[in-house]
């Protein structure tokens, strides 16, 4: 069942989702080479409870950490671990805050250093791909309009893969609410939009095939031919005419500017 959201509901939804993103921002300080991806996790958690918020992912089906952390040819729900930062990788980091009785739920991908002119297009096409697909959020529009939207222009103008296995969702009180948001679809198809909804579009693009596989920790999807794979994703409520997104990535590209070892992509 879709719940639709009050203005009220919007607002503490929004608190959440800045909150994801001050926390991105405040880990850019500390992604380099030779920190573990361990590290940025505790030092998430902390950030976040210090602003009176909850980390919605840690004990989420039994999920260990307050990040997921996915390097390279990981394309999402990687765990934090002893893993060492290299350069020239690309690092996903999802993040879900819960505060307010509501969640938010934001992901960046960085690139580390000097990364590949492969690596840094696909960073350039998922992050364009993403606000592609903002564009269709809008009231009276259906939900295959935005996976059209970020499909069109991923796979059949940039010839990457977009994953079919993980999906977009709606954002409220639960983390994962209804409807499921592909990157993929067909123009006019799905539920319609409706203001008052609040949604998470996050495209999941892969240099190569659009197929992943599950490791065996049953949680880390890595894509099937070991290509790299981007990860970028807001939280915004759907509006006639225009979406209000409520999470902020201009927050992390501020604190990118500061940062010796990763670059702004775009």
């Amino acid at each position: 069942m879709i719940h639709l959201k009050t203005p009220e509901e919007i607002e503490y939804i929004r608190k959440s989702s800045l909150l994801v993103s001050q926390t991105h921002a405040t880990l850019v300080e500390y992604i380099k080479p030779g920190v573990k991806t361990s590290k940025l996790d505790e030092i998430a958690e902390q950030f976040i409870r210090d602003n009176g918020g909850q980390p919605s992912f840690k004990g989420y089906g039994g999920f260990p950490a307050t990040l997921c952390i996915s390097v390279n040819e990981q394309v999402v729900h990687g765990f934090p671990s002893d893993r060492e930062i290299k350069e020239g990788d690309i690092l996903s980091v999802d993040c879900g805050v819960y505060k307010n009785g509501y969640h938010g739920d934001s992901a960046f991908t960085f690139p580390i250093g000097a990364v590949s002119p492969e690596a840094k297009k696909l960073l350039q096409v998922t992050f364009n791909s993403l606000f592609i697909g903002i564009e269709q959020a809008v009231a009276g529009n259906r939900i295959g309009d935005i996976g059209f939207a970020i499909q069109n222009y991923c796979e059949f103008t940039h010839k990457y893969g977009v994953v079919r296995d993980l999906v977009g969702h709606g954002v409220g009180k639960d983390l994962h609410e209804d409807p499921q948001i592909p990157n993929y679809g067909k123009r006019g198809k799905g539920p319609m939009l409706q203001e008052g909804m609040v949604i998470a579009i996050e495209p999941m693009i892969n240099l190569g095939t659009y197929q992943v596989r599950t490791l065996q920790d049953r949680w880390t999807i890595i894509t099937k031919d070991g290509k790299p794979s981007a990860h970028f994703e807001h939280t915004l409520a759907v509006k006639k005419g225009k979406a209000d997104i409520l999470s902020d990535h201009n927050l992390i590209f501020e604190a990118i500017k500061k940062s010796e070892y990763i670059k702004d992509f775009r």
